[in-house]
């Protein structure tokens, strides 16, 4: 998207018909319906693990709204369900949110020569599902940005509902706190991991920080495993990647 598209009407690029912003918005929340799905499925898993781990109910909605990150919330209730220090958790939850920086700059030549306050709250959308749904429909059509408003703000009143929901009925739902909710954390990486590893390279990188991780949880103290193993197969891929392009 070339510039600030006006307020009023747009013309589709390919259909070539007018389109008002209000109906771009309404598209864009249509086409987030199976995203508002497993949304909010998953943030009532995440409703009922944080009021276990000890959150209160606005503590549980309100990281829900204020954070929005899913892998880094399930991993920050974690995190205080173990009692782990603050800057434990405020380093892995940063590590592990990296990834919306390569989003956000995948996004950006869509969005040239927006007001900043349009494109902070367009960045405040992003996660991995409204990313992908994004990226596709506007490699597609010029779309309105208010058709990114859409996907992003139905998605986030998902995950919200389900976070409050999961919060509030939790404990009065028999059996809930039964079932292996813990795993969604587990599942939720494994998920992500597999969208990541499109080439050999990546492989490689994850079965390596996953093998330092399990030997450097044998061999030190504390829960620094993930991290250092993270940042340690991250910088040899990097140099290995950079070695192998001038190489060749």
């Amino acid at each position: 998207m070339q510039g600030e598209l006006p307020t009023e009407n747009i013309k589709e690029r390919n259909a070539g018909t007018e389109v008002k912003p209000a109906q771009e918005f309404k598209l864009g929340a249509l086409q987030a319906v199976p995203i508002m799905m497993g949304y909010f499925a998953l943030s009532v898993a995440y409703g009922v693990l944080a009021r276990d781990a000890g959150l209160s109910i606005l503590e549980t909605v309100a990281m829900s709204v204020l954070v929005y990150a899913g892998a880094a919330q399930f991993i920050a209730v974690g995190m205080f369900a173990a009692a782990m220090s603050p800057w434990a958790i405020i380093a892995t939850t940063f590590l592990v949110n990296l990834r919306h920086l390569l989003m956000s700059t995948s996004l950006a030549p869509y969005f040239q020569r927006l007001r900043l306050s349009t494109l902070a709250l367009l960045g405040t959308g992003i996660t991995d599902e409204t990313f992908a749904l994004n990226s596709a429909e506007l490699a597609k059509k010029r779309y309105h940005y208010f058709f990114t408003y859409g996907t992003n703000l139905a998605s986030y009143s998902a995950w919200c509902t389900g976070s409050l929901v999961g919060a509030v009925c939790g404990s009065a739902i028999p059996g809930l706190d039964k079932l292996p909710l813990d795993f969604a954390l587990p599942a939720m990486f494994i998920s992500l991991l597999v969208m990541q590893l499109t080439d050999r390279l990546l492989i490689i990188t994850a079965v390596l920080a996953g093998t330092l991780s399990l030997l450097f949880a044998m061999l030190l103290e504390g829960n620094w495993n993930i991290i250092l193993a993270t940042v340690l197969a991250a910088t040899i891929a990097a140099g290995w990647e950079k070695w192998r392009k001038n190489s060749g």
